[in-house]
């Protein structure tokens, strides 16, 4: 009763009466061991047929040692409302055993909606815990217990149109490369071929926290290290929004508000993205990939992160976190890596990861996701993320216009959302 009453606290996304039923699903106590016919049922936001079948295809495999377990189903939901219906789920009584998860699983570990899963991971013969990379599993853990395995790990690079960047008579240095000269060349390309100059992937003037991936080289951050004050007033943020307002209206190195851009359809010189994304790479023309560029606050690395729990209120507990140990253990996170940069150490080398991979070589997957895990920080992520989200993007929406008060539109941000903040 407790755990589903402060999950939907924390959402705030049901009325008393689902409030009611999710008490009953967490009362459920079906999670036994010597459970038959068990039906497992996992949420997932990806509909990719590849990546279903290498799920159904663990999943069979797991079912051929284990006749208690009927059916393993990974049940699709569109990203954009994968939130809100898991949620819903979780407090209707119809949770499912298990679930990814992204910026809610600090809802979700708050809420205890999550079992726990140290103890029976490290039980597990040959699953190898202390094979998992520390900044790896930091997001996903409270108190020395692990709640979600983080199943995709996938550093945020700099794409580079080669042939754009010739087009406009402009070249680059990798290993100096800056978000200044990223800025010049961007607006140079736009100037001679009107394509963009560098697009920040999946922003749109709307996700403010993938901004993170271009602030956290100037030394910002979107709140203190305890998550309990806004820093969107600091010195460091207001340098690193000047730099972007200057890109979107002044020097048009940024494509500004109301125009896309698609950098893999050939839209674009530069693009933020996570590595994840060189699947949609193709052959329409010349690219290269490097870890982001330097900041004024020097080198930096910023990634993001998807997890797989076991839900408290869901039917079948026990059977579900050995499913989990059994689809995340080194011969399935090896299978796994070809479309989901992993959490092990031991898969973590340029030459393992590029087995499976198309369109990186060994180098580049060496450079852009190996070399960056170690000191790499996470998106923004707190409790109340929607909220948090909401309450930034109307602050910030001042801000992209031409004649925007930088200072006072930062100001505004904490405003909103220091209040959340300090619950």
């Amino acid at each position: 009763m407790n755990r589903a009453r402060r999950l939907v606290g924390a959402l705030a996304l049901t009325t008393a009466l689902t409030f009611t039923a999710a008490c009953g699903a967490s009362t459920d106590d079906s999670g036994s061991a010597d459970a038959t016919n068990v039906k497992l049922r996992m949420t997932v936001w990806t509909s990719n047929e590849d990546q279903l079948k290498l799920f159904d295809s663990i999943a069979d495999a797991y079912r051929a040692k284990h006749p208690e377990v009927s059916s393993i189903t990974f049940e699709s939901l569109p990203f954009e409302d994968y939130n809100t219906t898991l949620t819903t789920q979780i407090a209707g009584g119809n949770a499912p055993d298990l679930a990814w998860m992204g910026d809610l699983s600090k809802d979700l570990i708050a809420s205890d909606a999550l079992v726990g899963l140290t103890d029976r991971l490290k039980a597990t013969d040959g699953w190898q815990y202390d094979d998992l990379e520390a900044s790896a599993t930091k997001e996903f853990s409270q108190d020395g217990t692990l709640y979600a395995y983080p199943f995709s790990t996938s550093p945020f690079a700099l794409y580079v149109n080669t042939d754009l960047l010739a087009k406009a008579g402009q070249k680059i240095d990798p290993k100096t490369l800056t978000w200044d000269q990223v800025a010049a060349a961007g607006a140079a390309v736009h100037s001679a071929t009107k394509k963009a100059g560098f697009v920040v992937r999946d922003f749109d003037y709307k996700s403010w926290n993938m901004l993170a991936t271009v602030w956290t080289g100037f030394g910002a951050s979107a709140w203190s290290q305890d998550g309990k004050t806004c820093t969107f007033t600091s010195p460091e943020m207001r340098q690193a929004f000047t730099f972007l307002h200057d890109a979107a209206f002044k020097t048009e190195a940024m494509p500004g508000p109301g125009t896309t851009a698609d950098f893999f359809a050939g839209d674009a010189a530069f693009t933020v993205a996570q590595v994840s994304r060189s699947s949609l790479l193709t052959d329409k023309f010349k690219y290269a990939l490097y870890p982001l560029p330097a900041g004024p606050a020097g080198k930096y690395s910023v990634i993001g992160q998807a997890g797989v729990g076991v839900l408290a209120a869901g039917k079948h507990k026990t059977q579900a976190t050995d499913f989990l140990a059994y689809l995340t253990n080194p011969a399935n996170s090896a299978k796994l890596a070809q479309f989901f940069p992993p959490p092990r150490k031991s898969l973590l080398t340029g030459e393992k990861l590029a087995a499976d991979n198309k369109v990186l070589t060994a180098a580049q997957l060496q450079e852009a996701v190996v070399d960056q895990l170690p000191n790499a920080v996470t998106l923004p992520n707190h409790t109340n993320p929607a909220e948090i989200a909401q309450k930034g993007k109307t602050a910030l929406d001042a801000m992209w216009k031409a004649d925007a008060d930088i200072p006072a539109v930062l100001k505004s941000v904490c405003t909103a959302i220091d209040p959340i903040l300090a619950k």
